[in-house]
């Protein structure tokens, strides 16, 4: 069916498709069967008859043509110099003719309405109707006809320019809504990106210290070097799954989980770690702790990678502030106080996971080190969350 059937707005695609708009369009060319009648019973000469069948099928051709492409932006000018053609027929076979070429014009006032904007079309049907009623007066007998066919030709105008912005909106709702598909599409990847840097940064930093300390200690203790294999296997085998599960949508950090993890990756790096337990977080709201989670993994990743500090503290508190609780966390190392030129890629996807949750996060060099600070509102987490830890 989607080869035959042609929707609102959007033009014919086959062969198939351009004969059925034509053939709706031109069911309502039924109307014409007065001038048709006229050609064939009203006693006119050959040359008339001739004449009148050449003027009938170019208006009617005409008319195809500018119903047939209304809503698609013609220039504005082209369109007021075919309905100009269109009324120079309709009253010039109306007046020599007689009164049954009358309704040519109900097919002008149609045309106006579909093919002008509506700021025309208000303005072009009532002169459409217009003329009509003064070529009715100036034929015999027009006006006895004139009352049956000012109606239909105000109604159908107006009608029709009410489908032309229905058209309008339509090819606009279309538009709007491959823009939308493009910008989720966009975000999307935005999201699997960040969440593979996050991921995969803090795995791999821990896997190169690791082999780094095997390699070291593989010539006189082979049984120390072993121990920090199997923990390389551990942590690959972990980002793997980490990963398969960031592609699928279902990445959830634990707080609990990231603060085990620091605790490895920091002693790894030969830093001391003062780390709060699992038992001092209390009920954590989902989206809170996942975003802190984050936040954890961040800072200690680039701890490890970046300050060559040797002691490296983690702090989890709720705090109340003007704007009502929050859930704070303070990551903070002794060590060169970082790159002064500026946040890289993880803290700028950090600071927009934060942002997601109605949280912030500060970060800079302190004192001493490197000090990362991430709050998120404890309210605005639970009811986007729906849940604790």
């Amino acid at each position: 069916m989607s080869g035959i059937g042609v929707t609102i707005g959007q033009r014919p695609r086959n062969l198939r498709q351009r004969a059925v708009k034509v053939l709706w369009t031109a069911i309502w060319l039924v109307y014409l069967s007065a001038p048709v009648s006229d050609l064939l019973h009203g006693g006119h000469p050959a040359g008339v008859r001739a004449l009148g069948w050449l003027g009938l099928v170019v208006f009617v051709t005409w008319y195809m043509l500018l119903v047939f492409r209304a809503g698609r932006g013609d220039r504005t000018a082209l369109v007021l110099g075919s309905l100009a053609v269109l009324t120079a027929q309709s009253a010039l076979l109306a007046l020599t003719l007689g009164r049954e070429w009358l309704v040519l014009f109900v097919y002008v006032s149609i045309a106006s309405g579909a093919a002008l904007p509506s700021r025309l079309s208000r303005w072009s049907v009532p002169g459409a109707c217009a003329l009509m009623t003064a070529a009715a007066f100036a034929v015999p007998g027009g006006r006895d006809l004139l009352w049956g066919l000012l109606v239909p030709a105000l109604l159908g105008g107006f009608a029709m320019t009410g489908v032309r912005e229905l058209i309008r909106t339509t090819i606009a709702l279309r538009e709007a809504r491959a823009t939308v598909a493009h910008l989720a599409a966009n975000e999307e990847r935005l999201r699997l990106a960040r969440d593979l840097h996050d991921l995969l940064g803090h795995s791999l930093s821990v896997i190169t210290l690791k082999s780094e300390l095997a390699g070291r200690m593989l010539p006189d203790h082979p049984d120390r070097a072993a121990r920090q294999v199997a923990d390389i296997e551990q942590v690959s085998r972990q980002a793997l799954v980490d990963v398969r599960e960031a592609v699928t949508g279902y990445r959830r950090l634990r707080l609990a989980g990231e603060l085990g993890g620091a605790r490895v990756a920091l002693r790894a790096a030969g830093i001391v770690p003062e780390l709060p337990g699992a038992d001092a977080l209390g009920e954590v709201p989902e989206d809170a702790e996942s975003a802190l989670a984050w936040a954890l993994r961040e800072a200690v990743t680039n701890a490890v990678r970046h300050s060559g500090a040797r002691r490296c503290t983690v702090e989890v508190a709720r705090r109340h502030t003007r704007d009502g609780q929050v859930l704070e966390l303070s990551v903070e190392d002794n060590g060169s106080g970082g790159s002064s030129t500026g946040h890289g890629n993880g803290l700028r996807g950090l600071g927009e996971r934060l942002a997601a949750v109605g949280g912030t996060l500060e970060a800079g060099p302190v004192r001493h080190g490197f000090r990362l600070v991430a709050r998120v509102p404890v309210e605005t987490a639970a009811g986007r969350g729906g849940g604790t830890a």
